[in-house]
């Protein structure tokens, strides 16, 4: 727990921060895909706190937003699962170990042979870190058909309620952003780490 807390703490405010400016650029598209991507095998900051800015911003936009963040997510999955496969010993372990999931990794492969689908859909809907999933399915040799199955699904029903969310209730979610922006910046981090640390004692 103090790991998580301490020593990644500051790393992991500078990128979300850096995650949470490209909302003002103009390839912020971009950028959403390419957040997404990488999330799925490093990157600790989940691309939602870049999707809700974007959506908020342009409601009418938010299916296509929602599938930029999906599209980017799934792809980066086998860019995890090949780490998983080809460089668990050195940059798999290296990004385990510097979440301190160690023990949760231990877990998770036993949970794959259990029921790999399931698994993973868990993994791309909720705040476990997504990478984990996608690192260990490599390393479990999972079928690259389910991993696309249970990311696809799972990915896009999260970022697709968020959006769809954000487009029902439009103008008064834009409000609030642009109000209390800093607030609930502060609470998604809170929640990212707290994903961290609660992957670690859940899965023990």
């Amino acid at each position: 727990m103090k790991k998580i807390i301490s020593y990644p703490f500051a790393l992991l405010r500078r990128m979300y921060d850096w995650t949470v400016s490209w909302s003002h650029k103009k390839s912020s598209g971009y950028a959403l895909f390419g957040i997404a991507f990488i999330e799925s095998s490093f990157f600790p900051v989940p691309p939602d706190v870049l999707l809700i800015p974007l959506v908020a911003a342009n409601p009418k936009s938010w299916w296509r937003k929602a599938l930029i963040c999906t599209a980017g997510s799934v792809s980066g999955a086998f860019l995890g699962y090949f780490i998983g496969v080809l460089f668990y010993e050195t940059i798999g372990i290296a990004i385990i170990n510097f979440y301190n999931l160690h023990d949760s990794a231990a877990t998770l492969n036993k949970m794959y042979a259990d029921n790999a689908f399931i698994t993973i859909l868990a993994g791309a809907f909720t705040p476990i870190p997504y990478k984990l999933m996608t690192i260990l399915a490599g390393f479990s040799k999972i079928s690259l058909l389910i991993l696309f199955a249970a990311s696809a699904l799972g990915r896009g029903g999260r970022f697709f309620i968020v959006a769809a969310a954000l487009r029902l209730f439009g103008p008064k979610i834009q409000y609030v952003i642009e109000k209390y922006f800093n607030i609930l910046s502060v609470i998604f981090f809170v929640l990212l780490v707290l994903g961290f640390a609660a992957v670690k004692y859940l899965f023990k």
